[in-house]
């Protein structure tokens, strides 16, 4: 082809070249983006969960403001309105018959009688900083409301033992995850009566349509 008739071919394929790569790298941006900000929500989870099962207090406002330093990177704060991450942190424990009985909930004896949660899993303490709206525990939550709620100190979290033993409403969900069983006398699983220490994170992806819709990154641990 003579250079006159090739003028302007270049352009042409250039911009056919374009349509493909300027997606590819804006998807490619995004997804490292979010793989990024994954990898950040499973920090705050873990360091979260080591501090909470260490015995740090989290219903006090001096250790909410650490762990929102922590999770800075996520945009967590101790403020619901403006916070762009979630911690959840939970304590739960086994009823097995000797809470029941500490609770009076045994006939002479000593089987459990009128103890609701007998062999269940219940909270024994949930605490939420950030961002409430975000998303709910893969693990489900006391039940603040209803005929009979489950009495959740406003302040520390905790659930009374009364409401551990006898409420419904305060079963922990396990969905393919059982720490404890006791089935016809054969145990599987963490001895029963000992705590285990749950923490969740959550945060809002990177942004960016249509490669990256509104994603939430998740992440739990147990202690």
């Amino acid at each position: 082809m003579r250079k006159k008739t090739r003028s302007g071919v270049s352009i042409v394929e250039f911009s056919f070249v374009t349509v493909v790569l300027v997606p590819l790298m804006l998807g490619t941006v995004s997804i490292g983006l979010n793989m990024l900000r994954s990898l950040e929500t499973i920090q705050v989870a873990r360091d979260a969960g080591h501090m909470y099962a260490k015995g740090a207090d989290f219903s006090q406002p001096g250790n909410q403001t650490i762990l929102a330093t922590l999770g800075s990177s996520i945009g967590l704060t101790t403020s619901a309105s403006t916070s762009k991450a979630l911690v959840i942190l939970s304590a739960v424990t086994y009823v097995d018959q000797a809470m029941c009985a500490s609770d009076g909930k045994v006939d002479s004896n000593g089987n459990p009688q009128g103890c609701t949660n007998y062999g269940q899993w219940v909270f024994t303490q949930r605490l939420e900083i950030g961002n409430t709206s975000l998303r709910g525990s893969y693990f489900g939550a006391p039940l603040t409301t209803g005929s009979h709620p489950v009495n959740v100190d406003p302040t520390t979290g905790k659930v009374p033992l009364n409401d551990q033993v006898t409420n419904s409403g305060d079963v922990a969900t396990f969905s393919g995850i059982n720490p404890y069983a006791n089935v016809n006398g054969n145990v599987r699983g963490l001895p029963s009566g000992q705590v285990i220490y749950i923490s969740e994170a959550a945060s809002t992806g990177i942004r960016m349509p249509p490669f990256s819709p509104d994603s939430v990154m998740y992440s739990y641990n147990m202690f």
